[in-house]
C-alpha cells in the first residue's frame, strides 16, 4: 500500500463509527487497493468510475452475497468522499456506480442437528464453569435473537427473571426490552453459579472488580464479539457465524406463526424491509416441506 491512498488516516477520521464498523470498512478498502494494485495503479487519483464499476463486477462474479457488494462499495463510497473533502480529489470516481440488482442470498437457518450441537457441549475435557458459560451464552443468542454486540454489553442487572425479559442496547444506541426463552433463564441462572468462582480466580484488578458483565473471560473480563465467534466456532458442526442464531430465530418465529411487526420490533430493526428477508426464508422452508412429503408435489 503506497502512502497516497492514506487509508489509516481515512479510518481515523471515521471518530463516529464503532469498531465493527471502522475494521470493516478498512479492510473493504484495502481489499480494493490490493485489486487495483494488480493494474499497475498506485495512486487514487487515477481511479476511474470504470475502474470502480469492474471492481464491483469482479465481486458479483465472484459470488460475493449482494449484501457483502454494497457494504463493500458504501466504504469505497466513503472512502473518495473523504479524499474530496480533504481536497486530495477533484472528482469522484464512485458517482453513479451502482451494485447490481438482485436478491442475494437469503438469511442462513440452522439445521435442528446443527443447533443442537451448539446448546450442548460435547467436549469432556472443557471446564465446567466453561461450558455452563458458553451454554448460556448461545441459548440467550439463539433464545431472544441477540446481536453478538448485544449479548456481550448485558450486565447481571440487565436480565429480568421475574418476568423473563433482557434489556440491551442495540444498534444506534437504542435500547429495547426483549423476552428470555425459559431454557435461557434456567442456563445463566446456571452459569451465574460458576460466575463468583471466576472472578475470585481471576487476576483482579480495577478493572474486574467492578465488572458487571454477565458473561466473562477466564481473566474476568466482559466477552468481546471475537470471543464469541471463537466460542461458537469451538462447537459448530461445520463453520457458522454467530448471526446464524439470530436468523434462525426470527425464521422459526415467522414459522410458527408470529406477526412481521412483532418479530421486527424484537430483532430492532428499524426498517421493516430488513425483516421481510425472513418471510422469504420461511417460504422456501415451507415450499422445501411441501415438496419432500406431499405424495403429488
Amino acid at each position: 500500500m503506497t502512502t497516497a491512498w492514506k487509508i489509516d488516516e481515512f479510518i481515523g477520521s471515521m471518530t463516529a463509527a464503532s469498531i465493527n464498523t471502522t475494521s470493516a470498512y478498512a479492510s473493504d478498502v484495502k481489499q480494493f487497493e490490493e485489486w487495483i494494485s494488480r493494474l499497475k495503479i498506485d495512486n487514487p487519483q487515477l481511479v476511474t468510475r470504470d475502474l470502480v464499476r469492474q471492481y464491483i463486477s469482479f465481486l458479483t462474479t465472484s459470488q460475493k452475497a449482494k449484501r457483502s457488494v454494497t457494504r463493500k462499495l458504501a466504504a469505497i463510497r466513503r472512502y473518495f468522499a473523504w479524499h474530496i473533502r480533504n481536497g486530495t480529489l477533484k472528482t469522484d470516481p464512485t458517482t453513479g456506480v451502482r451494485t447490481p440488482s438482485g436478491t442475494g442470498r437469503l438469511p442462513k437457518v440452522l439445521t435442528k442437528e446443527q443447533l443442537s450441537a451448539l446448546l450442548s457441549c460435547s467436549n469432556p475435557d472443557v471446564p465446567e464453569w466453561k461450558s455452563s458459560r458458553d451454554t448460556a451464552l448461545v441459548e440467550m443468542l439463539y433464545g431472544s435473537g441477540l446481536r453478538v454486540s448485544e449479548v456481550c454489553s448485558i450486565d447481571i442487572d440487565s436480565i429480568n427473571d421475574r418476568n423473563n425479559t433482557v434489556i440491551v442496547m442495540g444498534k444506534g444506541s437504542k435500547q429495547r426490552q426483549i423476552p428470555v426463552s425459559e431454557p435461557s433463564v434456567l442456563a445463566v441462572k446456571h452459569w451465574l453459579k460458576f460466575r463468583n468462582e471466576v472472578v475470585s480466580n481471576a487476576v483482579v484488578s480495577n478493572e474486574n472488580r467492578n465488572n458487571t458483565a454477565l458473561f466473562l473471560n477466564a481473566r474476568g473480563q466482559r466477552l468481546a464479539p471475537r470471543d464469541v465467534r471463537r466460542i461458537i466456532d469451538e462447537r459448530a458442526l461445520t463453520p457458522t457465524h454467530p448471526h446464524a442464531l439470530r436468523h434462525t430465530y426470527a425464521t422459526h418465529l415467522l414459522d410458527n406463526g408470529a406477526d412481521l411487526r412483532a418479530v421486527q420490533e424484537l430483532l430492532g430493526h428499524s426498517d421493516v424491509a430488513t425483516t421481510q428477508r425472513y418471510t422469504q426464508v420461511s417460504k422456501e422452508r415451507l415450499k422445501s416441506a411441501y415438496g419432500a412429503s406431499h405424495p403429488r408435489a
